[in-house]
């Protein structure tokens, strides 16, 4: 049981800290009460917060009962945490990070235990990549019958309702507006379906025990895999831009990826610049103006 106040991290503090009386305020005044909660329910031993943490989750290193290590997560209430915990059991540790126990009413999940310090990031990027490209394979499953799981057509269309207003405050009209198009015509062309990660990059890939990698931190789709690789293209577009040659080079890593993972080479590459136009418009309008930037440069290479 624990014996020292627990409480929020600063970065999960400073991230939702734009509500300031709404309902994520609440859920931050009351997380120490919940995490306290669940300890004592799963009859837990805490270890510590983890430190700095994420943005939209607090983690906190336990102990089972029988003395076990695992790791206690409260995302940030909604529809998502809901769907991770979906998804995870759908994987059942296959390629991810096994679900132990959930609880609905607090959105709580019980975790195995991971290297949270050890990603992908932290090898060399052909390395990364290539364990990346194997690790995500492992989660492109059927989705089950019933599932819970939106559809990237869904996701493209609600983005499309949001993007052009936002958007009015970058100069990337001309790169909205293709990437608009991207989002009704590929959906419309796509003929698979799987259960997707949806935020899959390498920082999501972290060392285990009982496998070398594993992925966290699902926000669950169900469509085609270029929509997935799409982000995973991505992954540290910043070195790409400043290295010479960098049209020639965000190309042949789509045409690589693509290749590896027997995926179509230009839905690829619109799924990619879809989601690059997407983020940096967000990161322009709401986040680091500079990312933004780079990321909306990125995207007019391809």
């Amino acid at each position: 049981m624990a014996t020292a106040p627990i409480e929020p991290p600063q970065r999960l503090r400073s991230a939702l800290g734009g509500d300031q009386e709404g309902p994520v305020a609440a859920w931050l005044a009351a997380l120490p009460a919940l995490v306290q909660e669940r300890l004592e329910a799963w009859r837990l031993t805490l270890e510590r917060v983890h430190a700095p943490g994420g943005r939209s989750s607090l983690v906190a290193l336990v102990r089972q009962e029988d003395g076990t290590p695992a790791a206690l997560k409260f995302p940030v209430p909604g529809r998502a945490a809901a769907q991770e915990a979906a998804a995870l059991r759908v994987w059942d540790g296959w390629g991810a990070v096994r679900l132990l126990r959930a609880d609905e009413a607090s959105g709580a999940l019980l975790l195995e235990r991971l290297q949270g310090s050890v990603s992908l990031r932290s090898l060399p990027e052909a390395k990364a990549l290539l364990e990346a490209a194997g690790t995500v394979r492992r989660l492109w499953v059927a989705p089950p019958p019933g599932h819970p799981f939106a559809t990237v057509a869904e996701r493209a269309a609600q983005d499309a309702e949001r993007l052009p207003a936002a958007a009015a405050a970058t100069d990337a009209g001309p790169l909205v507006d293709e990437a608009l198009e991207l989002g009704r015509s590929l959906p419309a062309g796509g003929a698979e379906e799987y259960v997707l990660h949806g935020a899959f990059r390498q920082g999501k890939v972290l060392a285990g025990e009982r496998a070398p990698w594993l992925t966290v931190g699902p926000a669950p789709l169900v469509g085609e895999r270029a929509y997935d690789l799409a982000r995973l293209v991505l992954d540290r577009f910043e070195d790409l831009l400043a290295g010479s040659g960098a049209a020639a080079v965000a190309r042949r890593r789509v045409a690589k990826l693509a290749d590896s993972l027997e995926v179509d080479r230009e839905r690829l590459r619109g799924w990619t610049l879809y989601r690059a136009v997407r983020a940096g418009v967000r990161e322009s309008v709401t986040g680091d103006r500079r990312r933004g930037e780079s990321l909306l440069e990125f995207a007019a290479y391809l």
